[in-house]
């Protein structure tokens, strides 16, 4: 889920035809010895958002940010950075910090030493990095840890140490390579928080590249989801989680119950699909973009799915089925409901009494039901 912020009652950037993005990304296309790993994919980030590029390794999102950081050239494309073409131009003179899945911290230099490398490679004036390391170290919770070495630190000390080192140089644009990859699961939850703190309070662009859909959906103002070298799906976290535009992203993000059926009716109001995989129609309250007759899916999220063990009303919506697997998760549990036609639907339901005490046990005949809004329309 992602973290809220407040309210705005203007339009995002990425919303406002005025606005002008920060980075832009125009047909860019890398092949490695005929291999295609980023196919003309063109972008627009904005500035300060917190951009992901999110997919499955091997998609071509790491391909792509490294090409962002100027460590490998484009084979056709443009890259452009707050309106400077620096497609051609060299890594280190590019306004761009990068934070590494290792971090690549200096073993043999101290925290403070580290995090003013890079200041001192600028030749910077001695108080005016002195000012620097201070601050960004306190930004970063890492006070008092001036004197210590990487080995000394935990990996959540590492990484932030690592951000300090980027920020403190003032880029126009900090590339972030699966920054928490090497976190346990408490400290990664922890650490997503406090960078998006972080990057709140300095205002600076970020990109980063995830397999993680839980961290991207968290972290990000919007996700660019990858496969093969394409992007499939720009959108904010509650867009590409709601209004997924093909069976891919819907099975990427989250679980999903997938419907397979024909179009038969369209309103202005509402459609209404023939699955094979059930006995009773679907009706969903909006428009779709295909043609009545056409082979379509329909997309329901698990915890839209709800569980009675009464005959639903109505004739639109609802399934009956046996109770093969309950998962507990502690919070939720998620039903496996397996229906007559043999195909399984996944009910995400909340935990609000003790197991023992719940009316719908394993091998249990069930119905389930949704409401007509909960359906998305998939067309491929």
């Amino acid at each position: 889920m992602a973290i809220q912020t407040k309210h705005l009652s203007k339009l995002e950037p990425w919303q406002d035809p005025k606005s002008q993005p920060y980075v832009t990304i125009k047909n860019l296309t890398k092949t490695f010895n005929g291999i295609m790993a980023v196919n003309d994919v063109s972008l627009s980030i904005y500035k300060g958002e917190l951009f992901s590029l999110l997919g499955r390794s091997g998609c071509g999102k790491s391909t792509l940010l490294r090409m962002l950081a100027g460590f490998e050239p484009p084979t056709t494309g443009k890259i452009f950075i707050d309106g400077v073409d620096m497609t051609d131009t060299p890594a280190y003179k590019r306004p761009v910090s990068m934070v590494f899945q290792s971090y690549a911290l200096f073993p043999h230099m101290t925290v403070e030493q580290n995090v003013a490398f890079g200041l001192i490679q600028e030749g910077i004036k001695r108080t005016e990095i002195k000012d620097r390391v201070t601050a960004y170290l306190e930004l970063v919770q890492m006070s008092g840890y001036n004197r210590r070495m990487p080995e000394q630190l935990s990996g959540g000390e590492r990484q932030r140490v690592a951000l300090a080192r980027s920020l403190v140089k003032h880029p126009k644009l900090v590339l972030l390579d699966e920054p928490m990859a090497a976190l346990d699961k408490k400290l990664r939850e922890r650490t997503q928080l406090e960078l998006v703190n972080i990057q709140e309070k300095v205002g600076v662009t970020f990109v980063m590249v995830s397999h993680d859909q839980e961290e991207a959906m968290t972290m990000s103002t919007r996700i660019g989801l990858m496969n093969e070298g394409r992007i499939l799906q720009v959108g904010g976290p509650t867009e590409i989680y709601e209004y997924p535009n093909s069976k891919y992203v819907a099975n990427f993000i989250g679980s999903v119950n997938l419907f397979d059926g024909i179009l038969v009716e369209e309103q202005s109001d509402h459609v209404i699909v023939k699955s094979t995989l059930m006995e009773k129609n679907l009706y969903i309250t909006h428009s779709a973009s295909v043609p009545v007759g056409a082979q379509i899916s329909v997309a329901i999220r698990p915890e839209k799915v709800m569980l009675t063990t009464i005959t639903p009303k109505g004739e639109y919506n609802w399934t009956n089925g046996v109770v093969e697997d309950i998962v507990y998760l502690g919070d939720v549990s998620i039903y496996h409901v397996k229906l007559p036609s043999g195909i399984k639907v996944l009910a995400t339901v909340a935990n609000l009494v003790r197991a023992a005490e719940r009316p719908i046990q394993w091998e249990d005949e069930v119905f389930l039901y949704w409401k007509p809004e909960n359906g998305i329309i998939l067309s491929i």
